[in-house]
């Protein structure tokens, strides 16, 4: 991971360059890039940036760690979680750097910088590593909390490292059995739990004479995690015994609980009354409160916390910054709030970072959705300015915006425009032009920029389902949609979706296309999807002959006979219809060993001769 270049490339922030508007000036940057100094000249800077620096551009050596030493203070647990978030590409380097911080520099881990230097270690390159780290921590009394166990979990069995996930497995297992015996946690959260908060829950938890530790109330917190008002009290009155104080560690811990909807101003309170203590949220829990807050659409709430972040020490990267722009795109159109981009973008420009391509991105795909199409135009030209060249990417989102303004010659002047200056559209410009057309009831037009896609791009089951999909099926031309299907099956090898098979088949059903409903189901056999039988089944049953049920069942096998459950749902539907001498046809028509099936002549209620 390179470190982001920390001189503006524009004098005035992006807004005033797009808007015209007159926005406060924006800060200078205290936070100064460190470049060509001696490790020891370095090393004497104690911001966290200054020590990032100083590892990033180095190898792990003896002359760098005689460089850290020159700290002289110890680490905290967040300068410590920074340096490992931005190194955690390099495990190798991040378990010399935290054996360094405990060994030379004194710094403790606890249980929340633990988990993160298992999660960084968890590839087959460390494992010595991560198992060492693994008991170590058992050893000083930590827990493997459930969310880390479960993401090495899917970690090593994505890397199809199948000894070490049973190994897991059996270690957290014991982990948990040995917690269960020590059951004070589930005692306390039992109390709390019990009854509304008060001057009785407070004593009951005073006669438990609880040793109160961080990796004690950190699995409380989490205990409580879906009763966040309890949360709080608790919190509180731990703060408040005489044995315990409150740390980073166990703010962190509370923030992250309290990162909801249904208590997202307690979660602000103790954000403000964090820092007056003098502790900072580390950026693992910035990234996991942000991308909770993204992911329910809290967007006010993430960008007034990546306000915060920006104005502390440990700051989000250019990833999060892009991240966070993209999250607050994808809102819907009515509901896209362009002053939270703007907010963003400024403050990262505030900070002294030139903004990335994936941020002028970002900006672009925010003005395209909402129609300002002339403020997209000055963000493009800008981005040239700086070095940076239109891509699918942005190209991409100025079709898409174009298509939902329903300006289609434009958008497609925009692919003209592609080529011209060498760039290539690719499948997902081509998809969203086209997407565009059908969901204007053009689908002409959508098959004239199929037709010229294929000349230079080959089409995937995505787009096959859209052009059948939003556009035959929606126009009621479902004898295109069938043709178009068969050919892109039988000529250009493309695999469609099982829903794509579905969906024609019940369209075709309903205007009693039998045979082309039957053929989809051979092709589906052929692309060795499970047969989609149950619609066909209805039709037949209802409106069918027992020819159409012969060649259905002949359908849904390549071996000699389909299997008895088969013929015994074929026949019953028949009876259930009313349907008994079709019934009786059917099964004369039958091979001997159905006919004889205990199953089938229970149907019938007789034994039938063969």
């Amino acid at each position: 991971m390179t470190e982001l270049s920390l001189k503006p490339l524009n004098p005035l922030p992006i807004a005033i360059l797009v808007f015209g508007s007159s926005l406060p000036a924006t800060p200078n940057s205290n936070h100064e890039s460190v470049q060509g100094n001696p490790l020891l000249s370095q090393a004497r800077q104690l911001e966290p940036n200054s020590l990032l620096q100083l590892i990033l551009t180095n190898d792990w050596s003896d002359e760098l760690e005689a460089a850290l030493d020159e700290f002289n203070s110890a680490l905290t647990h967040e300068t410590v979680i920074y340096v490992l978030k931005k190194i955690d590409t390099d495990p190798k380097k991040a378990s010399s750097f935290f054996n360094w911080a405990r060994e030379e520099n004194g710094f403790n881990p606890n249980s929340s910088v633990f988990s993160f230097m298992l999660r960084i270690l968890a590839n087959k390159a460390t494992m010595k590593e991560f198992w060492v780290t693994l008991r170590e921590m058992k050893e000083l009394g930590f827990y493997l909390d459930e969310e880390t166990y479960y993401t090495i979990h899917s970690c090593f069995k994505n890397d199809k490292m199948a000894s070490d996930v049973v190994a897991l497995t059996h270690f957290y297992g014991r982990m948990v059995e040995e917690n269960a015996k020590d059951s004070i946690a589930q005692e306390v959260a039992d109390v709390v739990l019990r009854d509304e908060w008060g001057n009785e829950i407070e004593k009951e938890l005073g006669d438990m004479n609880i040793v109160l530790s961080d990796n004690l109330v950190i699995r409380l917190l989490k205990e409580l995690r879906n009763y966040p008002r309890k949360v709080l009290k608790f919190f509180d009155w731990a703060g408040k015994c005489s044995s315990y104080k409150h740390n980073t560690v166990t703010y962190n811990a509370l923030v992250r609980v309290l990162a909801r909807h249904d208590s997202i101003a307690e979660f602000w309170s103790v954000v403000g009354e964090m820092k007056g203590e003098g502790f900072e949220m580390d950026i693992d829990t910035y990234i996991k409160v942000s991308r909770n807050f993204q992911k329910f659409r809290m967007l006010e709430d993430a960008v007034k916390l990546y306000e915060f972040m920006m104005d502390g020490p440990y700051k989000p990267s250019e990833q999060d910054c892009s991240l966070l722009l993209r999250s607050i795109s994808g809102a819907d159109t009515e509901d896209l709030n362009l002053s939270l981009v703007f907010r963003v973008v400024n403050k990262y420009e505030a900070a002294g970072y030139s903004l990335s391509k994936a941020i002028y991105d970002g900006i672009h795909c925010s003005l395209t959705k909402v129609g300002k199409f002339d403020e997209a135009t000055k963000i493009i030209e800008t981005m040239k300015n700086v070095g940076f060249e239109p891509d699918n990417i942005t190209y991409s989102q100025l079709v898409h915006g174009l298509c939902k303004a329903e300006r289609l010659e434009e958008a497609c002047k925009v692919l003209d425009e592609m080529e011209a200056n060498g760039c290539r559209p690719d499948l997902k410009t081509w998809t969203i032009l086209i997407k565009g057309y059908c969901h204007t009831n053009q689908l002409d037009g959508a098959l004239m920029c199929f037709s010229k896609m294929l000349k230079n791009c080959e089409a995937d089951a995505y787009l096959l389902d859209v052009l059948i999909n939003d556009g035959f099926v929606c126009q009621n031309r479902l004898d295109g949609a069938y043709n178009l299907l068969v050919e892109m099956v039988n000529v250009v090898h493309l695999r469609p979706w099982h829903a794509t098979f579905r969906l024609l088949i019940e369209k075709l059903l309903e205007k009693r296309k039998l045979e082309e409903s039957m053929n989809l189901l051979k092709l589906m056999k052929k692309q060795n999807y499970p047969p989609y039988t149950e619609p066909l089944v209805r039709y037949i049953s209802k409106l069918g002959t027992v020819e159409d049920a012969q060649e259905f069942l002949k359908a849904l096998t390549v071996k000699e006979y389909p299997s008895i459950g088969a013929y015994i749902h074929v026949i019953e539907s028949f009876l259930k219809e009313g349907r008994h001498s079709e019934a009786q046809d059917l099964l004369y028509k039958c091979p001997h060993h159905i006919r004889n099936h205990p199953k089938v002549s229970a149907l019938f209620g007789t034994k039938t001769k063969p």
